[in-house]
C-alpha cells in the first residue's frame, strides 16, 4: 500500500505552509500530496489567511517538488468548466513532469456554493455534468493532435475546440473518481477512472463499494484489474494516549452534529491510534484491495506527525 498526504487547505492555510508539508512528505517517503477542492470551510470556521487555490496550489508544488504525485480529491463539477478544467490540468501536468491526477466528484456543500455565488444544482443534475465533464475533459485529450473536439451535450457545447495542450503523461493524467454513491458512482468509475477512492467508511462497507466497482466495470467488458481503489482515512497517530488525543482535538468539529469530519462518529475503523494500530488498520484495507491510502492530516504545522508515521507506520505497509 502506497501512503498519500492529504490536506483541506480551505479552512485557512498559505501556500508556504503547503509547500513545507509537500516538501516533507517527499523528503519522508511519502507517495503523494492530495488536496481537497474547496473555496469555503465545509465543516467549521474558516480562520486566516483563508483558502488556497487547489490548481494554483498544484502548479506551484508542481515546479518544488520531483517525486511526489500530486492531485487534486476532489474537484467538484460545479466549479470549474470542463474544457478550461482540461487546459489546466494538461498545464500542470507538463509543469510538474508528468506528476499530476486529476480527482473529480459532484461537489456536495451547498453552504460553501451559497457562499461564494457558484450555482449548486441537485445532485441528479450534478451526476449529470459531471459524467459530460469527463466526456469533455478525456474527449479533448484524446483528440489527435491537428483534428479538434466538438461536443453536444445537455450542460455543455463545444465545437472545433483545438484540444491543446496536451497533458505530458499518456495517453492521460489519471482519473480519480471520489464518492460512495452505490450505482453513478461506480458506473462512472468503470466508464472513465483510473481509480475509485472511498472515504471514511469501515473495511466491510468499503469492500461493497470495491464490489460494486468492480460489478460495473464487468458490465461494460472492462478489466476489473485495470480500476485502482484507494480509501481515505482520518489521521491522528501517536506513541501515548494523549498525544493521540492532542492530535485528533486539532480536527474541526462539525457544528451541526458535534462530530469530527472523517469519523461518522466512529474511530474504530479510522487510522487513529498508536503506530502499529493505525498500520493494523491500513492492512485492512490493503488486504480488500487498496493499493493506496490517503491519510488526511489536519494541522499542516504538524511536522512531528508525517515524521513519526513515515518512521513507523509507512515501513509496516509498504
Amino acid at each position: 500500500m502506497r501512503l498519500v498526504v492529504f490536506t483541506e487547505p480551505e479552512f485557512g492555510e498559505s501556500y508556504a505552509s503547503l509547500l513545507r508539508l509537500a516538501q516533507l512528505a517527499e523528503e519522508l517517503g511519502f507517495s503523494g500530496f492530495s488536496c481537497s477542492d474547496h473555496y469555503g470551510a465545509t465543516t467549521g470556521a474558516q480562520r486566516p489567511p483563508g483558502p488556497v487555490d487547489a490548481w494554483i496550489t498544484l502548479a506551484g508544488l508542481a515546479r518544488e517538488t520531483t517525486r511526489l504525485r500530486l492531485g487534486t480529491l476532489v474537484t467538484p463539477c460545479t466549479f470549474r468548466h470542463p474544457a478550461a478544467l482540461a487546459v489546466t490540468v494538461a498545464q500542470v501536468d507538463a509543469m510538474s513532469g508528468g506528476r499530476i491526477e486529476l480527482g473529480l466528484g459532484t461537489g456536495h456543500a451547498a453552504m460553501e456554493h451559497a457562499q461564494f455565488g457558484i450555482p449548486f444544482p441537485d445532485l441528479s443534475e450534478r451526476y449529470e455534468r459531471l459524467e459530460e465533464q469527463l466526456t469533455i475533459i478525456t474527449g479533448m485529450w484524446a483528440t489527435p493532435a491537428g483534428e479538434r473536439f466538438s461536443h453536444a451535450g445537455r450542460h455543455y457545447q463545444l465545437t472545433g475546440n483545438p484540444a491543446l495542450p496536451k497533458p505530458l503523461q499518456q495517453p492521460r493524467p489519471p482519473i480519480v473518481i471520489g464518492g460512495r454513491g452505490p450505482k453513478r458512482t461506480p458506473a462512472l468509475a468503470a466508464a472513465f477512472a483510473d481509480e475509485l477512492n472511498v472515504s471514511y467508511l469501515p473495511p466491510g462497507e468499503t469492500a461493497a463499494a470495491f464490489g460494486r466497482a468492480r460489478a460495473a466495470c464487468q458490465a461494460i467488458g472492462r478489466d476489473p484489474a485495470s480500476l485502482r481503489f484507494s480509501v481515505t482515512q482520518l489521521l491522528a497517530c501517536g506513541t501515548t494516549d494523549a498525544e493521540v488525543a492532542k492530535r485528533l482535538e486539532r480536527t474541526p468539529v462539525v457544528p451541526a452534529t458535534g462530530r469530527r469530519p472523517g469519523t461518522h462518529g466512529v474511530l474504530g475503523h479510522a487510522a487513529v491510534g498508536s503506530p502499529a494500530e493505525v498500520a493494523t488498520r491500513l492492512r485492512r484495507y490493503a488486504e480488500i484491495g487498496a493499493e493506496r491510502a490517503y491519510l488526511h492530516c489536519w494541522d499542516t504545522s504538524d511536522h512531528d506527525h508525517l515524521r513519526l508515521v513515515a518512521d513507523q507506520v509507512l515501513p509496516a505497509v509498504t
